[in-house]
């Protein structure tokens, strides 16, 4: 069994107990449940194009920052200008929390992705309630049947979906889903290297209207002029950032100097 399917397979068990614990009527009760969703597509065509993450730690790097709050990464990040802050929320593997979510709604207005191993319904209405504006799909993962269907249900609580597909097969079974942005993951999931060929070697399958976003391995700004020529306009940037004392402060050194740039 790869981590994949250990993190899977525990997330299976997880959000059963939620569902035990806290009924989604109760969620449906949440204070964010009814806020208007900010479009995080849309902030990465008209913006820095940057989605910046909140992540202590990962399966591959183990810690990578724990010293930080994510009220201050957050702000940080928003006064970098990013488009779009992502925040992990899974405990076991990557040390997050719903919590990180609330904290982080509380602090920007800058739209948020829930970043998660999303299963099920269930978890959908959770980041509606928790305040996220974006959900992530992995289509490693999940069945097109699961993807329909997680999509529309995050639709229909106006929350955007980025999709995430590793190879031109996960890609295809990707291209009925009612998603905003396809992500292309730079990481495979199985052994962990990186490699950004990966985004340009899937650019051209991917329909222009979908919002093309690059993940993982993004470290520099010549990375990104270059993924700018096959059509991406997102880049979901973490470790870079967060391995930092300053996330908020690395990303807008990073920014500033991308602006001037490309």
């Amino acid at each position: 069994m790869n981590i994949l399917d250990k993190i899977i397979a525990d997330k299976f068990k997880e959000v059963e107990l939620k569902k035990s614990l806290i009924p989604v009527q109760q969620l449906e009760k949440s204070v964010l449940f009814d806020r208007k969703c900010v479009s995080l597509a849309e902030n990465l065509r008209t913006g820095s194009g940057i989605i910046a993450e909140h992540k202590r730690r990962s399966p591959s790097k183990s810690v990578i920052n724990q010293s930080l709050n994510v009220q201050d990464v957050a702000k940080g990040y928003e006064e970098a200008d990013v488009s779009g802050i992502s925040v992990l929320t899974d405990g076991k593997y990557f040390g997050g929390s719903l919590e990180d979510l609330l904290y982080a709604r509380a602090s920007v207005k800058t739209p948020i992705l829930r970043k998660e191993f999303m299963i099920d319904e269930y978890q959908v209405s959770e980041a509606k309630a928790y305040g996220a504006d974006a959900i992530l799909l992995i289509a490693a993962v999940l069945s097109e049947k699961q993807l329909i269907y997680l999509a529309d249900s995050a639709k229909k609580l106006g929350m955007d979906v980025l999709l995430e597909v590793h190879n031109e097969k996960e890609l295809q079974k990707s291209l009925k889903v009612n998603t905003d942005m396809i992500g292309v993951n730079n990481r495979n999931l199985k052994t962990f290297e990186v490699s950004i060929d990966n985004s340009k070697k899937l650019s051209k399958l991917i329909p222009n209207e979908f919002v093309k976003v690059s993940e993982s391995g993004i470290s520099t700004i010549a990375a990104i002029a270059d993924l700018k020529n096959y059509g991406y306009e997102g880049f979901l940037i973490g470790e870079n950032f967060m391995k930092t004392n300053n996330p908020g402060a690395a990303a807008k050194k990073f920014i500033t100097e991308l602006k001037a740039m490309v």
